[in-house]
């Protein structure tokens, strides 16, 4: 391993206090974020700034890049409006992950569900097959 790469092992430990779980493409995803509000406060003219989490729940469509450039990009529906939003998994916005449900996809990018709304593009729920000897 090189220094470059140890460098980043080191960043990517630092970073990620909390595990995120396993998640591919086609699982549906609730991602939580920090936003941060920003408001002038005319009586003291001073800068307020809250923190609160927001969720976006989606299909995660793609995961891309590797180390501490690693992303993934979750796709909703809002107001019949497609929304994406790309997250950096090592970003300190991103408060937590939770599956909320596994999808069965054969592709890794799934940029086709752009095109499509209502039954075609559903995705099927991947059910984890435990083998001949759990019956």
């Amino acid at each position: 391993m090189n220094l470059l790469q140890q460098l980043e092992a080191e960043q990517m430990a630092s970073l990620r206090a909390k595990a995120l779980p396993d998640f591919r493409p086609g699982d549906t995803l609730k991602v939580n974020v920090k936003v941060v509000d920003v408001t002038f406060d005319e009586k003291t003219k001073q800068n307020k700034t809250r923190e609160r989490i927001q969720a976006f729940e989606g299909v995660c469509i793609a995961r891309q890049g590797a180390g501490l450039n690693e992303a993934f990009t979750v796709r909703k529906l809002s107001y019949g409006e497609g929304v994406e939003r790309v997250f950096p998994i090592y970003s300190p916005l991103v408060d937590s992950v939770v599956v909320v449900r596994k999808g069965k996809v054969r592709r890794a990018k799934l940029y086709y569900l752009r095109g499509r709304t209502g039954k075609s593009a559903r995705i099927t729920e991947r059910t984890e097959n435990a083998g001949p000897e759990a019956t």
